[in-house]
């Protein structure tokens, strides 16, 4: 990828610093699907192509709040973080969770990014778009 082309996108939520659409599974929900209806909730996107990134994270389940997992199974104490990037033909929407989204290019996303986990996923999808 040509240095300083714009390729992330990167949103501010009202309670978090840096991050990207981000969300659970619901139900049976395979991660992708997750995704997928996460980035248009959160996004107002249906992306038609995506890439299913290899880098996977676990957190701490203290990221989410109590009422979020009052339902999970009390021995539960991380969780995985799946990653994937897509294609964006579309202007960006944001829901009421969110305040901004700017276009970065990789080398600003990077220097944004707060969690070790998203600037790894960054990476791989970064060099997935390099010829």
């Amino acid at each position: 990828m040509a240095p300083g082309k714009k390729i992330t996108s990167t949103i501010q939520r009202r309670w978090r610093t840096i991050a990207s659409i981000a969300g659970g599974g619901e139900d049976e929900e395979t991660p992708l699907e997750a995704a997928k209806r996460e980035t248009f909730e959160e996004g107002g996107v249906q992306a038609s192509k995506w890439f299913e990134l290899t880098s996977l994270a676990y957190l701490p389940v203290t990221i989410i709040s109590e009422k979020c997992r009052q339902h999970w199974d009390k021995d539960t104490y991380v969780i995985p973080e799946y990653a994937f990037g897509f294609e964006c033909q579309e202007d960006i929407e944001l829901s009421c969770e969110h305040t901004e989204c700017v276009w970065l290019t990789y080398e600003e996303a990077n220097l944004k990014l707060k969690w070790d986990s998203n600037r790894t996923a960054l990476f791989e999808l970064n060099c997935r778009l390099t010829p």
